[in-house]
């Protein structure tokens, strides 16, 4: 592994000298590259220099005790001995991690598609709250959230939800909420004051690049309409409101958020490229599925990962079988401490398959 670390330090001291050099600097596209290599080095190169530190520490202490007589001056070399040593391991646990084979998704903004299933009123009231929640997550991580598509129901429920959430990495925490939400609650309608049981799936796409979906101009069919109305029923003749059906799926996109048709566009074939790139991931999920069996920890839509348990103020996640409390303050968008027990769950299962 050192050797590995050597080359891992090397590496990145070469791309900051790269980044100030004046010609890659007045080359944007390059720049921007090489600066991202950084970005994504920068955590390991800083374990790296920590481990280091510790190591000197270790040395030091060693020297010491071994060449000192001195009482005051053995006591503090074991301490700092010891102090060095359970760091180095603390290190070392982290650097593996660091050092596991990355999501090459991880990096991406992503869309977010909240869909109401069983339920009807209680399950559309609950995908609004849903809604709210993950703003409120965005808003306290910094991140920008954008609705693409909404479709609300006469109650103050949403019927369809699709949220653009940019930044930097939020595929990375954010792809732990794809599958299906429970929620159990009493109805504010239930006259019998007896619990019911709604779902609202969530799924979570990244933002696929021209690299990882190339559009063919010939497979996609586009309309147009006003935008008021997604069939086009309305007397305005602005047709600002874009339909795009891309005929080898079949899949079709429709937004009419931004007053300009243009917008609307690009909008429309971003989400047509996430949606196929998800697609292809499915794929090579289910096709590594089959043949790892329950050794690989998705996030499938169509699995319920997660119930919200009003009566008994209960959060629990079934991938990880860990429960939180304090429901209303979580729904807020409070969910930083079970985003990151998934994240450890997810490292610490790729760790044990790394050693396989």
């Amino acid at each position: 592994m050192l050797d590995k670390l050597t080359n891992i330090e090397k590496k990145y001291l070469e791309l900051r000298e790269q980044s100030m050099d004046p010609e890659i600097m007045s080359d944007q596209k390059k720049s921007i590259q090489i600066n991202k290599e950084i970005s994504n080095m920068q955590d390991l190169y800083d374990l790296i220099q920590e481990c280091k530190k510790y190591e000197e520490q270790v040395k030091w202490a060693k020297e010491i005790i071994w060449s000192e007589s001195d009482v005051e001056m053995l006591d503090m070399a074991k301490e700092e001995l010891k102090e060095g040593e359970n760091k180095l391991e603390e290190l070392d646990q982290k650097i593996k991690i660091a050092l596991l084979p990355r999501d090459p998704n991880d990096d991406k903004d992503v869309f977010l598609e909240l869909r109401p299933a069983a339920g009807w009123d209680e399950a559309w009231l609950f995908g609004a709250e849903l809604l709210r929640m993950y703003l409120g997550y965005a808003a306290k991580k910094g991140w920008k959230a954008e609705i693409i598509e909404e479709q609300l129901s006469d109650i103050g429920g949403v019927k369809f939800v699709m949220l653009k959430i940019s930044w930097n990495k939020v595929y990375s925490l954010m792809k732990f909420e794809s599958g299906v939400h429970r929620v159990q609650r009493i109805p504010s309608t239930e006259s019998q004051w007896r619990v019911h049981t709604s779902t609202v799936t969530v799924a979570i796409m990244p933002e696929a690049e021209d690299v990882d979906i190339k559009l063919d101009p010939k497979d996609v069919e586009m309309d147009t309409y006003a935008a008021s109305s997604s069939w086009g029923q309305n007397a305005n003749k602005n047709q600002t409101g874009v339909r795009l059906r891309h005929i080898p799926s079949g899949l079709i996109v429709t937004i009419w958020d931004s007053k300009s048709q243009l917008q609307n566009k690009d909008k429309a074939r971003s989400v047509l490229k996430a949606r196929l790139y998800q697609i292809e991931m499915d794929k090579k999920t289910a096709e590594t599925k089959s043949i790892r069996g329950d050794q690989i920890w998705t996030w499938d839509r169509s699995e319920k990962i997660r119930t919200y348990n009003y009566p008994q103020d209960r959060i629990t996640d079934h991938r990880i079988h860990q429960s939180w409390s304090n429901l209303p303050v979580f729904m807020t968008g409070e969910i930083d401490d079970m985003i990151n027990a998934l994240v450890l769950e997810n490292q610490t299962r790729l760790l044990e398959e790394s050693m396989k």
